[in-house]
């Protein structure tokens, strides 16, 4: 049975999408990883992939998914019937969004948990000792009770949310937070360029020096890319089926791309600055948002508790707008493969990603001693996530789009039925078969070695 489901216009698809592409990633973890590699050099670099791969990859699902109708597994096994066994790349699309997702739970958790203590004052009550703020962090994310309520918190918003629909849910709600946040955004940068010593944040993040870039850099740019644009998740791919068979595949996956770029750069902008003004390190590493910047709104003033409230809030918003595509693609596949109302399979997905996600948590603190391969739950899925299963998954939907979709097919669902010019489809076809993969390969080949 095809999708009946579908975004009501261009614009709420691409503010969907958007949503689902802007997350941590691109305000947690591009910072750090920007920092730690160089500052402009990465920049560049990964400019150049998310462009040149990562919209590849994200038109690849598009065209999948719409051409198709279906959740992940039928389209596979819908555009190639002869050989359903290729059902297994969306089975391992819907794997990997339940992992993502129930640790995905427990970052929210903590960014949820940091909107409650910048509010009342508990961050600002900790001053700019830097022990402190670490040790703050360490006793919240492993503690039995407090990252468990808000993870939970969190988890029922992102239900109430998806419980609304594709249109009244997921659409509605993205028209109205990927505004807000970047308005937040937008706030924080003009804030943090108007600190003494701002300047030098904005050199580093802006002026490369090519000599500080590595080849291990070079490969974290091209997995921060396919990581900040969601791809290899299944995703993209079941709101590739919501895409309005008149929207135009190429513009809107480019609208896409630069607005999740374009967050990620504001993102930057908003904490380089900061950190270079305070005479804080930009290689804070994964901390950066929970060690280091708490120290930077601190040393503000009495104005840094609203500008660390409005920075996590801001966290809070992005992360819930990827939340919310990762548990809508799980409430998809299972309503279409069992026939149910959506809110079966949204109330199944719940429990069950929230269950594993208190569990990932727990794992930090009192269930530390349990361990899969050296590694805590947490650390073990965590490295799951990174390195294994979305550049997995991503490479077996290239390879499928590339190689066994027929070529008339695509060229069919990007031109709207040969109502559209694709001038760019031969430079788009190469990437597709040849680059992508070859690029996905030296991922996973160098995440396994590392």
């Amino acid at each position: 049975m095809a999708q009946q489901k579908s975004f009501s216009s261009n614009l709420g698809a691409i503010m969907a999408a958007v949503g689902s592409a802007v997350g941590l990633g691109n305000i947690w973890r591009f910072p750090y990883i920007c920092g730690k590699y160089g500052g402009g050099a990465f920049l560049i670099v990964y400019l150049c992939f998310v462009f040149l791969l990562g919209s590849v990859l994200m038109m690849s699902e598009f065209v999948i998914g719409r051409r198709a109708q279906h959740t992940p597994i039928k389209a596979f096994q819908a555009l190639c019937p002869k050989h359903k066994a290729w059902g297994l790349v969306g089975l391992l699309g819907i794997i990997t969004s339940f992992f993502i997702l129930s640790q995905y739970l427990v970052i929210s958790g903590w960014t949820t948990g940091y909107v409650w203590n910048s509010i009342s004052g508990t961050l600002a009550s900790l001053g700019t000792d830097s022990g402190a703020i670490s040790s703050f962090f360490k006793e919240f994310s492993t503690s039995q009770w407090d990252p468990v309520l808000f993870l939970s918190v969190f988890a029922v918003l992102a239900l109430v949310i998806i419980l609304g629909g594709v249109q009244k849910g997921i659409e509605n709600v993205s028209k109205v937070l990927m505004p807000l946040l970047v308005l937040l955004v937008l706030v924080l940068c003009v804030r943090s360029l108007t600190l003494p010593g701002a300047g030098k944040g904005v050199e580093y993040l802006f002026s490369p020096d090519f000599t500080k870039l590595t080849g291990e850099g070079v490969l974290a740019a091209l997995g921060q890319a396919l990581f900040s644009l969601s791809v290899g998740m299944g995703v993209l791919l079941v709101y590739g089926s919501y895409i309005p068979v008149n929207d135009n595949i190429f513009k809107t996956a480019m609208w896409i791309t630069a607005c999740d770029t374009l967050i990620a750069v504001l993102a930057g902008l908003a904490i380089f600055p900061a950190v270079f003004s305070c005479g804080f390190e930009p290689a804070g590493g994964p901390g950066l948002v929970f060690h280091v910047l708490p120290n930077v709104f601190n040393t503000m003033g009495t104005t840094g508790t609203i500008f660390a409230s409005i920075f996590f809030v801001l966290l809070m918003v992005a992360a819930i707008t990827s939340a919310i595509s990762l548990l809508e693609a799980l409430t998809a596949w299972f309503s279409e493969h069992t026939g149910t109302r959506r809110v079966v399979g949204a109330l199944l997905f719940f429990v069950l990603t929230t269950a594993l996600g208190i569990l990932f948590s727990l794992s930090l603190g009192s269930l530390s001693h349990i361990k899969i391969a050296g590694l805590c739950l947490f650390d073990f899925v965590d490295r799951m996530n990174s390195i294994y299963l979305p550049p997995l998954c991503a490479l077996g939907t290239i390879i499928f789009f590339g190689w066994v979709l027929p070529e008339e097919d695509v060229k069919d669902e990007l031109s709207n039925h040969g109502t559209l010019k694709i001038g760019y489809y031969r430079l788009f076809r190469f990437l597709a078969r040849y680059v992508v993969p070859v690029a996905l390969l030296v991922v996973l080949v160098a995440g396994m070695l590392s």
